[in-house]
């Protein structure tokens, strides 16, 4: 049995489709007690861990930033470490946000992290503190989650696209969709094979391709859903938010496919799917 932190998340609402995963809610571990969590993973002594839950609240964060830390750097970190000395895999999701967003060249697992955000830092401090534990780990780093369940993109667009006949949205932010039902294939793939060999531990990247911006991503959503709404590009500046949004988050994918075998992902088709699920696929 696969341990998974997170129950009501895009991510966890796919893991719990599995099963082989036994999901934990917040009545059940609250991620702002890393005590809690440690306890819980001590209980039900499973093969490997999944934390699938996370504060992603990226522009309260900047307000918030302590709780952020508790949720995303000292919960996984203490997670990490129970698995350690449990001798169990644990798996953790981060993101593109420890990236400062600069140049075009997409991201590589080793490159420098140098995050303009308060989310973006607490996630780099929990990738640091999973690392610093010494057990059997995986970070994964992933992009623009969407999937049939819970806020995101695709499902905003498809509400305001109905709304109105024209949408404003930011069109310099590079990067690539990426299908909660494939990270969650991912992450159980990864325990596996890490509960086999340890020496697959470090940090990785998972997101979907082709590359493309926000506002051409809604335009695909558009057209496979049949809305008829008109998609005018705009700049990050021209939308400003508390948080700074990186404009370059392509991440390179390769390191993932050499070391377990799993290949990046057709946002296009993942789209198809979450559309099929929400019955809105034309």
């Amino acid at each position: 049995m696969i341990l998974v932190f997170g129950k009501t998340g895009q991510l966890a609402r796919e893991l719990a489709a599995h099963e082989n995963a036994a999901c934990l809610g917040r009545g059940q571990a609250d991620l702002s007690d890393p005590a809690a969590c440690v306890a819980a993973i001590r209980a039900h002594a499973p093969a490997g861990v999944i934390n699938a839950a996370a504060y992603t609240a990226v522009d309260t964060a900047e307000s918030e930033e302590a709780l952020a830390d508790t949720v995303n750097a000292a919960t996984p970190g203490a997670m990490a470490v129970a698995c350690a000395e449990m001798g169990i895999p644990f798996v953790t999701v981060s993101t593109d946000y420890v990236f400062d967003g600069s140049g075009t060249a997409p991201w590589q697992p080793g490159d420098a992290p140098a995050p303009v955000n308060a989310y973006g830092r607490s996630k780099l401090k929990g990738e640091e503190a999973v690392r610093a534990a010494g057990g059997s780990y995986a970070v994964l780093r992933t992009s623009w989650v969407v999937s049939a369940h819970g806020s995101n993109f695709v499902k905003t667009m498809l509400r305001l696209g109905k709304e109105r006949d024209r949408l404003t949205i930011v069109a310099d932010q590079i990067g690539a969709p990426t299908p909660a039902r494939d990270i969650a294939a991912a992450c159980l793939a990864m325990a596996r094979q890490l509960a086999e060999d340890p020496g697959k531990s470090g940090t990785y990247h998972l997101q979907g391709a082709p590359q493309t911006s926000w506002a051409d991503f809604a335009r695909e959503i558009f057209a496979r859903a049949g809305v008829t709404c008109d998609v005018a590009d705009i700049p990050t500046s021209a939308y400003p938010t508390p948080a700074v949004r990186p404009l370059n988050s392509r991440l390179d994918c390769a390191a993932l496919d050499t070391v377990f075998g799993i290949p990046q992902p057709d946002w296009r088709v993942g789209l198809n799917d979450i559309l099929k699920d929400l019955g809105e696929l034309a």
